[in-house]
């Protein structure tokens, strides 16, 4: 038998930095904000593709409250700096109104690349994810798990969802990230791997053919970790609310737990064709939990309310394992008050009912994901 996984968790996130004043993007940030930034969080704050973007990382964490305090940290800490230089910051995967044409991307040999390989492509991913780590020694179990926990990938997306604009238009889209993002090869749901030496083949394959320089150039919504021991989960928006962040990441960790033990007892998760599990992916990005998904199970699409209750059971064991019951069950206060990207057309409607223009109720978006960006987040000391 496999020995029972560690379950580490990590979290990354990528934010935008705004200017305070106009509530557009900082199209180019100071080098000293970075700076400033890398000197008290060394090691887990990097640039972006785009300089508007700035990405945190949390150290590997035992539990998700351990990974919680860390994120918050981050958070704090990145707001506080941004704000000294004129600027705040808003966890949101698109910004309301802000151009992709009018941003400069980071001049590193690998965002270069990237730019010259993938043109106009590259130039619009003007977007942030929330991408989460779970330590997964055992190749083959990581893959195991990966091919099983991809059925539930679009109900994570749905809590997370919080790009509901882009360049200013209301895309009626709750996750437009995922229309952006998909426009670069090699995204979207895996493929199913026998093994981790076949998931190695491709691997291979691609970089011996010359199309890629290594795995990190394989984008798919959720894989395995170039980097790190880890199953690396990337579908998700990333959450304005630092109390929906971690919803995501103790729902993500939990489902692998639940699956693992299914392996323990002989049993799994069944896998669907990926045009099925690519459906609700769809209903995600479309809906968000507003919608319904098909539950392949019974042949029928279901309100995603009703779905969540069924996955709040399938993990009840494991949130308990975890101490993480509080965080999972969370995800019904997000589906009762709704999702960011709901609150932020819901601000953006609200200003203009009250006589605002586009362009005024734009900037009231961004006014509310800055205050949530924050919300809950206690003030450094000494701040």
């Amino acid at each position: 038998m496999t020995p029972e996984p560690e379950f580490t968790i990590g979290i990354e996130e990528e934010y935008l930095l705004v200017d305070r004043e106009t509530r557009d993007l900082a199209a180019d940030p100071p080098p000293s904000m970075l700076s400033e930034c890398e000197a008290l969080l060394t090691g887990q704050v990097s640039p972006e593709f785009l300089r508007a973007q700035i990405e945190v990382e949390t150290t590997v964490c035992a539990t998700p409250a351990e990974a919680r305090a860390d994120l918050a940290r981050l958070r704090r800490t990145v707001a506080d700096v941004a704000a000294r230089h004129g600027m705040a910051l808003i966890a949101a995967a698109t910004h309301p109104f802000a151009s992709w044409k009018e941003q400069l991307h980071t001049d590193k040999d690998r965002y270069n690349l990237l730019a010259n390989d993938m043109q106009a492509v590259a130039r619009r991913l003007l977007i942030c994810g929330q991408h989460v780590h779970v330590g997964i020694a055992d190749e083959d179990l990581r893959i195991d798990l990966m091919n099983q926990v991809v059925y539930f990938l679009p109900h994570i997306l749905a809590l997370s969802t919080s790009s509901p604009f882009w360049r200013g238009d209301e895309t009626g889209l709750m996750s437009y990230r995922m229309s952006v993002f998909d426009e670069l090869p090699r995204t979207g749901i895996p493929d199913r791997f026998e093994s981790w030496s076949e998931y190695q083949r491709l691997v291979g394959q691609m970089t011996g053919a010359g199309v890629i320089e290594d795995a990190t150039k394989i984008w798919w919504d959720i894989r395995p970790s170039a980097r790190f021991p880890t199953l690396e989960m990337r579908i998700s928006d990333v959450c304005t609310q630092l109390d929906d962040a971690m919803t995501i990441a103790a729902m993500y960790l939990c489902l692998l737990r639940m699956l693992y033990r299914l392996r323990k007892n002989n049993q799994r998760w069944r896998i669907y064709p990926r045009t099925l599990v690519n459906e609700n992916r769809w209903l995600a990005q479309r809906f968000g939990t507003t919608g319904n998904m098909v539950d392949f199970g019974r042949g029928t699409l279901v309100p995603y309310a009703e779905l969540l209750e069924e996955l709040l059971e399938l993990v009840a064991e494991d949130a308990e394992a975890f101490g993480c019951v509080a965080e999972v069950a969370h995800a019904r206060e997000i589906v009762a008050r709704g999702t960011s990207a709901q609150r932020q057309i819901e601000t953006f409607h609200r200003a203009l009912d009250a006589g605002a223009s586009e362009a005024e109720a734009h900037r009231a978006v961004v006014d509310m994901l800055i205050d949530e960006t924050l919300a809950g987040i206690p003030a450094a000391a000494g701040a």
